[in-house]
């Protein structure tokens, strides 16, 4: 017969058992709302002040939040939708490879292109595409289980808005230096910080998301004509919304009458533009790339409606 122990005993404490830290680092719900507030609260007055002071170093502050605000709240609101169960490491990785190495292979295809034409336009487009698929491929080289249609077109996007976030910061930068009316060059900047991360993220992530759905279960990728049509298909979309860009000033003389006739593809501003034409001319270049990029939309978004669970989200890791 057992009795109770007298009062004051000590008891015995069993450990409760311990649950093994998480793999990866967890991001809470809400972040990408958070940032995006955040982002903005601070790039309005930056704005005020840059035009406030016309000071060129004021007006690097909010041009680079600019470019850098809409992709990193794409990356965090992509991930909380459907991509944890990937791990940040693996999103964080394409993002930073996607700009890494594409922004590197772009710039080493430009200074060895020939002066702005359509030629160039194809030549760099093909080269910055198939850095990108490089840098995914780089990013997801250890990680042989991910792989299938959802994954690649959420990663594909990473790696895309990652190049578009340092491609329009390295535009910010030159422009700053050389752009004669801050505001202008705060106009541009805004539309392209918009419109570069859409159009860079749709097609790449159609172009991922075909080379992942191929890859193999060990984690060997296969680089099939599916892949080659992907990524030429994602070139021709790049080089259309640059020979966009590229016309709009040219199409600005022509509208307006005024400034100096050049080729096709002349560079820059008019000599000496009107207000009217630079918020002309940042229309115009918004509407070419716009209209591409909600062609790039309509494709991945169909390569994800065909691929509704293949495979189960559930076995990508």
């Amino acid at each position: 017969m057992s009795h109770p122990p007298p009062p004051g005993t000590p008891r015995a404490r069993i450990p409760r058992p311990q649950q093994p830290p998480p793999p990866y680092p967890r991001i809470g719900a809400g972040l990408w709302r958070r940032c995006l507030v955040g982002g903005l609260a601070v790039w309005g007055p930056a704005t005020g002040l840059a035009l406030a002071t016309r000071s060129t170093a004021a007006l690097v502050t909010p041009a680079l939040l600019g470019t850098f605000l809409v992709p990193v709240v794409l990356v965090l609101w992509a991930y909380e939708r459907g991509a944890r169960d990937l791990g940040v490491s693996a999103v964080l990785g394409c993002f930073l490879a996607g700009g890494a190495l594409g922004v590197l292979g772009a710039s080493l295809t430009a200074s060895s292109a020939p002066h702005p034409s359509l030629n160039r336009y194809l030549t760099v487009a093909l080269a910055e595409e198939a850095a990108k698929l490089g840098a995914l491929v780089f990013a997801l080289r250890r990680q042989s289980a991910v792989r299938g249609m959802r994954a690649g077109l959420i990663l594909g996007a990473a790696v895309g808005v990652g190049f578009a976030a340092l491609e329009s910061a390295g535009h910010a930068l030159d422009a700053a230096l050389w752009a004669p009316d801050p505001w202008g060059q705060l106009e541009t900047e805004l539309v392209r910080g918009l419109l570069a991360p859409l159009g860079q993220g749709a097609w790449t992530a159609a172009a991922g998301g075909v080379l992942l759905a191929l890859r193999r279960p060990g984690g060997r990728f296969r680089y099939a004509p599916p892949v080659v049509a992907a990524c030429m298909g994602a070139a021709l979309l790049h080089a259309l919304a640059d020979t966009a860009r590229g016309l709009a000033p040219w199409l600005v003389v022509r509208l307006t009458g005024r400034g100096v006739e050049g080729g096709l593809f002349a560079p820059g501003y008019p000599p000496q533009p009107s207000a009217a034409q630079q918020h002309l001319l940042t229309l115009v270049s918004a509407l070419g790339p716009a209209l591409v990029a909600l062609a790039a939309l309509a494709w991945a978004l169909s390569l994800a409606r065909r691929n509704p669970s293949y495979p189960p989200w559930r076995n990508t890791p």
